[in-house]
């Protein structure tokens, strides 16, 4: 068998194993290390000591302690040594671990409670008011977080149960709360794009200046949605009954406005305002953004012990995730390329002959088809990169790949059978909500990302244009 020919067994392998729900991190490590030492294999280096110790007559456990030595004496560990170190000393990275304490901090101050009641009274006239407010206060929520899960979770308890108490349609409401929740991962500052920054070598900035009106595109996309369907067919998002609103002045509304939702987006203008202008770059702006978190729940009274351990434990815990993940995907995917397995595929696709736009939408139905049984960060960091050595034969922008990416896996948290997203809501929706029910409420806004991504293909300047009116890139 050729070095290509086990590079393919190598992914063929690990695709069987992730499906049997091993971790993915340790697989790819395991994985990585495994094939690696195959790859890496030099007998006369391994075992030059060994023989020059039995040639000099060295006892039995001298023998042993060398033979040991000599085994582990293959290059594999030395790039998993070096894989390890570089992620911990990825300066993209360390904006990570501040971003998630950010959003965990601001997720436990009680900030979008608030926000979320006073968009639904500034809203209370349009058709779908709560579901309206609801997906508002979502976007907001993700910009400030980027966590999928966090949203969905403080969502689903928070905004959910009071759609069925207006007798919202349950699958309407399930899909308003997935969809919203999504958005996390395109709206800076989003994880996502920190990730596949580090793993493209594209600047975050210019991803994040890219990534705004997509982003905002999509949301407008999932709110026309939303108000339409509740004007078309009213009896799945009723109007609220007279003696339920209470009327407000427009005075009160102001300070409602100012003492919920200015905090938060003051806060987010200034993180992403100082990344996008240069004023910071983004591990200080998420540095600051971490701090405006602890001030703001310090000034609605939320900041305790218990919920600032909370915060401190959970971004540990997630930013752990992400490292290994990264240490086990660069291990791997260094030993797919030295065994030729990046080569095959590239002189493969290559030899289509297809035409950019073809390529592009080959890549995006994988990565759709790949959203089914992964989660966004396993096809960022392995699948991904298998496509960026092609994109220069295509003449293809990787920040637009990038923004295109990051669209796309919208649908990997509202497709069946992983979707995240319905899984996340169905942990703490009432009982008599069925997770059928959640995934028909997923299927409308698909369709909403199928259009956003048409629309990107369409006119790219969508994504291009900030980055070049600001960077002139």
């Amino acid at each position: 068998m050729t070095d290509p020919q086990v590079a393919l067994v190598m992914l063929g392998v690990f695709i069987f194993i992730i499906l049997l729900g091993f971790p993915i991190a340790f697989t790819l490590m395991a994985m990585g290390v495994g094939f690696g030492y195959y790859a890496y294999f030099d007998a006369d280096r391994m075992w030059r000591t060994y023989n020059r110790a039995v040639e000099n007559g060295a006892d039995s456990w001298t023998l042993l302690e060398t033979w040991i030595s000599g085994f582990f004496n293959n290059r594999i560990f030395d790039l998993f040594i070096n894989q390890t170190y570089s992620v911990m000393a990825n300066d993209v990275l360390t904006a990570v671990p501040l971003f998630l304490f950010m959003g965990y901090i601001v997720e436990r101050s009680n900030i979008v409670d608030r926000l979320f009641s006073t968009l639904y009274v500034a809203a209370r006239r349009l058709p779908g008011a709560m579901a309206v407010a609801a997906l508002i206060t979502c976007a907001l929520f993700a910009t400030a977080t980027g966590i999928v899960g966090a949203v969905v979770t403080l969502m689903g308890l928070l905004a959910f149960p009071a759609m069925l108490k207006a007798r919202y349609d349950t699958s309407f409401a399930s899909g308003v709360i997935c969809a919203g929740g999504t958005l996390g991962i395109l709206i800076p500052p989003s994880i996502m794009l920190i990730v596949y920054a580090a793993a493209s070598g594209v600047s975050i900035v210019q991803l994040y200046a890219g990534a705004l009106l997509p982003g905002f595109l999509l949301a407008g996309l999932y709110l026309v949605y939303v108000i339409g369907r509740a004007w078309l067919q009213p009896s799945i998002a009723p109007k609220p009954r007279s003696e339920d609103v209470e009327e407000i002045s427009a005075a009160r509304l102001v300070v409602m406005l100012l003492t919920s939702f200015m905090p938060l987006a003051l806060l987010i203008l200034a993180v992403l305002g100082s990344i996008l202008f240069g004023l910071a770059t983004p591990s200080e702006a998420a540095a600051v953004g971490a701090l405006g978190g602890l001030v703001l729940a310090a000034a609605y009274r939320a900041l305790t012990w218990q919920r600032l351990r909370e915060s401190v434990y959970l971004t540990v815990r997630t930013t752990a995730m992400v490292c290994w993940l990264f240490v086990g995907s660069w291990t791997f995917s260094s030993v797919f390329s030295y065994l030729g397995g990046e080569q095959v595929i590239t002189e493969f696709v290559t030899g289509l002959d297809i035409d950019p736009l073809t390529f592009l939408i080959l890549a995006q139905i994988i990565i759709f088809l790949l959203g089914w049984p992964l989660e966004w960060s396993e096809i960022i960091i392995i699948f991904v990169p298998i496509f960026l050595p092609l994109l220069p034969h295509f003449d293809i922008d990787p920040l637009f790949f990038g923004i295109l990416v990051a669209l796309n896996l919208q649908t990997s948290f509202l497709t069946p059978p992983m979707a995240m997203s319905a899984y996340y809501l169905k942990g703490i929706a009432p009982p008599f909500v069925q997770l059928v029910q959640i995934f028909k409420g997923c299927f409308p806004f698909l369709t909403m990302v199928f259009i956003a991504m048409a629309l990107l293909y369409i006119f790219p300047e969508i994504a291009l244009y900030l980055p070049q009116l600001i960077y002139g890139r």
